[in-house]
């Protein structure tokens, strides 16, 4: 290579350095819009009077919250109705559906909908949106750049973390939060991007807006190993409060006014609700950051008694569940730490009075509570567990936030399965596939490909006669079984070669492989695959998982080649369900399956042959699980399934053509 051309590579942005001042420019600017971002709703919040929260009139927030939340949604869905809601799903959704695209214009719509929905006393963070903001900064970089998909993701990604870095002076989390989050996957290629951006997110915003206005808390120490018990049933309330949260917020996304009620309307009488709940105790109102951060820096002392913190969280629950569902611009990510961090420091001060065996810290609860609530709430372990390293500067509570954390991300997974992220992306019809750097065959398992029955042999048979068997169905190993049914070994041609070649005096028994590695129908065929290469072998035999010595197949090469070709199909499929969902742009049209009856007007006709309504075009074919784009002359056959695009008139026109029978099915046989 020459000097001009490794040149020339190096400047390119989509390789190398070009790449990676491209990470450093996103971090930069997602930097910046924190900083605005911070900025913008603390200069809202002092400008209606939500500063203090000891010095809020109890009637202020019945006029600044339905105000706020009307104002942000109105304007949100007037100028771009992506920047309504969390941001974290927002981002989610463009890597999943649209190749990473975010409207550039939606960077001011969030800056404004956020700083009314926040800064005028909704219950909401500002971490989600800036996520959004940071993922679409690094989105319009890239196009700008003309950047490949791959790259955009890294950039979307790389914009994402930077934004988390950002709000907690945090890098390593928000390069965390990106890959555990919003790729889904801890993919090496995008790892340099991110890393950059949140470095330099983190470096730019605080020097802008300052130490005071970031998270910080004291470090601590776990003194006695028996408080881990303390911990982990810190862990199961964070569990409990964390799928309260969920199922709350699901219940006030769901609630509708009427189809005539406009949604700033909407939004307005869930601010009054909010109001009705600061009026119990205002500290609810706004994101709570600056109480977070009192309860984290507690001691030995606390200002708040154990119940009156617990009902703040309960509280805060009740008041972030109806700022979601009133669909202005806030997250989750601060919520999930006040209730935490109240959750905590009141169960610290509850248990402390008769602990007895060391001297416990409110302040440490509360730490680990917040770590331990928002991994329940956004089942993101890891980050959670960075964050808190990160804001105390200090590995005293190891181990009891990663037994927290683990336990509560556990437990919330198996009452309540999505996060908040995955709940909002499923009310958006999106159930993302990460295409993590793993083998296809990771999604397809040994049952799916598993054949019937299988010959198998005696161990008191002689290899002659099981070489006959091996002949007669063309194959080169077989399992051995008793009379039990019972698997004993297995038996290959070459075991029959090693024993001399077949002969009438050699017992099966005596050539075989005894206990051979077994898999079952629920093992990755790319373990079974891996196994298979590492022993050097053709073939394993399938047992069932409840009884390790019944035989209830055989696994071969052919087998992992049909897998893999499954696996191709399957992904082919949903690479082709997304764009399908991405494309849905245009009004009075849509994307519809039909699936082609046998002796319809369609079966065994070229589609050019078929009388399709004015409007109407077939975009892809699936047959069995391969998907392919047909053109005029591709025959068309029953159970082959059709994509169409055209409008709903269309669809119902095509739908009753199909449904004629124009020849008659062939009999049964």
């Amino acid at each position: 290579m020459t000097a001009r051309n490794a040149l020339r590579r190096l400047a390119d942005p989509g390789r190398g350095a070009g790449f990676i001042t491209l990470s450093i420019f996103v971090g930069a600017l997602v930097g910046l819009a924190a900083a605005a971002l911070i900025l913008g709703v603390d200069l809202v919040a002092r400008l209606a009077g939500l500063d203090v929260a000891d010095d809020i009139p109890v009637w202020l927030p019945f006029v600044t919250v339905p105000v706020g939340l009307g104002a942000a949604h109105y304007i949100a869905i007037r100028l771009s109705p992506v920047a309504i809601g969390d941001g974290v799903p927002e981002t989610t959704a463009a890597l999943a559906v649209r190749a990473g695209y975010l409207p550039t214009r939606s960077i001011f719509v969030k800056y404004v909908a956020t700083i009314l929905t926040v800064g005028m006393g909704g219950s909401a963070g500002r971490e989600g949106p800036i996520v959004q903001i940071g993922g679409t900064i690094g989105s319009s970089v890239a196009r700008r750049a003309h950047l490949g998909e791959d790259r955009i993701t890294g950039l979307v990604a790389a914009g994402a973390g930077a934004a988390i870095g950002a709000s907690f002076n945090a890098p390593i989390a928000g390069m965390l939060f990106a890959l555990e989050v919003i790729i889904g996957a801890f993919t090496l290629r995008h790892l340099n991007a991110v890393v950059l951006a949140s470095v330099t997110a983190a470096v730019t915003s605080r020097s802008i807006v300052g130490s005071e206005r970031i998270l910080t808390a004291f470090p601590f120490q776990l003194r006695d190993a028996r408080e881990l018990l303390l911990y982990a049933a810190l862990g199961v309330l964070a569990a409990a409060a964390a799928v309260a949260l969920l199922r709350l917020v699901d219940v006030a996304e769901r609630i509708e006014l009427g189809r005539r009620t406009p949604g700033w309307v909407r939004a307005a009488i869930f601010g009054v609700g909010i109001a009705v709940v600061a009026a119990v105790n205002p500290e609810v109102l706004g994101d709570g950051q600056e109480f977070v951060g009192s309860l984290m820096r507690f001691d030995e002392t606390i200002a708040l008694a154990a119940w009156t913190l617990a009902g703040l969280a309960l509280l805060k629950i009740v008041a972030t569940s109806l700022t979601l569902g009133a669909r202005g611009s806030g997250g989750a990510f601060m919520p999930s730490l006040f209730i935490g961090a109240a959750l905590g420091a009141g169960f610290g001060e509850l248990i402390s009075p008769i602990w007895g065996i060391s001297t416990l810290r409110p302040g440490a609860f509360a730490v680990v509570g917040m770590a331990a609530t928002f991994a329940a709430v956004a089942r993101a372990p890891l980050t959670s567990i960075l964050i808190v390293f990160e804001i105390t500067g200090d590995y005293g509570l190891v181990l009891p936030l990663m037994l927290a954390t683990s336990i509560g991300t556990y437990l919330a997974d198996r009452v309540h399965p999505q996060s908040i992220y995955t709940m909002a992306l499923a009310r958006m019809g999106i159930k993302p596939i990460r295409p993590a750097e793993v083998d296809l065959l990771d999604t397809i398992t040994v049952g799916d490909v598993l054949a019937g029955d299988v010959p198998v042999v005696a161990p008191d048979a002689t290899t002659a006669e099981a070489q006959g068997l091996l002949d007669r169905h063309r194959l080169h190993g077989t399992a051995v079984v008793d009379d039990d049914d019972r698997l004993v070994g297995l038996l290959a041609i070459t075991d029959i070669m090693r024993s001399g070649g077949p002969s009438d005096q050699t017992a099966v028994g005596d050539a075989m492989t005894p206990h051979p590695v077994t898999v079952t129908p629920a093992t990755a065929a790319s373990s079974a695959l891996e196994r298979m290469a590492a022993l050097g072998v053709g073939r394993l035999p399938v047992v069932d998982v409840d009884e390790p010595d019944q035989l209830v197949g055989m696994f071969r090469r052919e087998d992992a080649v049909r897998a893999y070709h499954l696996a191709l199909g399957a992904h082919a499929d949903h690479e082709h369900s997304r764009q399908r969902l991405g494309a849905r742009t245009h009004p009075g049209t849509e994307f519809f399956d039909f699936e082609i009856p046998g002796g319809s007007v369609a079966d065994g006709r070229p589609i050019k042959q078929v009388p399709w309504p004015a409007g109407c075009t077939v975009v892809s074919v699936r047959r069995e699980h391969v998907v392919f784009v047909p053109d005029g002359n591709t025959e068309l056959a029953a159970g082959d399934v059709i994509t169409v695009y055209g409008t709903t008139g269309g669809r119902q026109r095509i739908a009753e053509r199909l449904a004629r029978q124009v020849k008659a099915p062939p009999a049964d046989e």
